[in-house]
């Protein structure tokens, strides 16, 4: 699929809203980006057993559920897979597919193929209702936005590690 420039609104300053264009060329980059601060935070659950627990105990504290395109062979793994997507999609929880288990799994520093993880909101303060956005979650956030009602996602190309 053909991802073309599409306009957005930047909410990272919320007075000030301007009409911008993203570059979706670049948005492999900006998963990376932002898998890797939040794993400096420990705000990454890795692998799809695990990702699967944390939604079924609390769906409200993950942001992003990167899912690798599924490769052919495992049709139970398949399934699991399936059924995490519509779980996040029913509870807004943005999805974002990635071209590559590999690549996923070279970002996170894993040595086992990860198919999956999830990325857990930020709180700001004590207050657990108000999230903290990065720059780099703000520009993802807006990317599933200009695609979350179509039949239909992109996937997103990582960089190579």
């Amino acid at each position: 699929m053909v991802v073309e420039e599409t306009q957005y609104h930047s909410i990272s300053n919320k007075e000030n809203i301007d009409n911008a264009v993203m570059d979706y060329s670049k948005i492999g980059r900006t998963v990376k980006s932002a898998l890797l601060k939040a794993q400096a935070e420990s705000r990454v659950i890795v692998g799809l057993s695990a990702a699967i627990k944390v939604l079924s105990n609390a769906p409200e504290g993950s942001l992003f559920c990167l899912m690798a395109v599924p490769e052919d062979g495992d049709s139970a793994m398949h399934m699991h897979e399936v059924l995490l997507e519509a779980f996040c999609y029913e509870n807004d929880i943005y999805v974002i597919k990635v071209d590559s288990a590999a690549k996923l799994s070279r970002i996170l520093g894993k040595t086992d193929m990860e198919s999956c993880c999830l990325v857990q909101k930020s709180w700001s303060g004590d207050d657990q209702h108000e999230e903290q956005l990065n720059k780099s979650e703000n520009l993802l956030v807006d990317y599933c936005e200009a695609f979350w009602d179509s039949p239909q996602h992109p996937i997103v190309e990582l960089p190579n590690v």
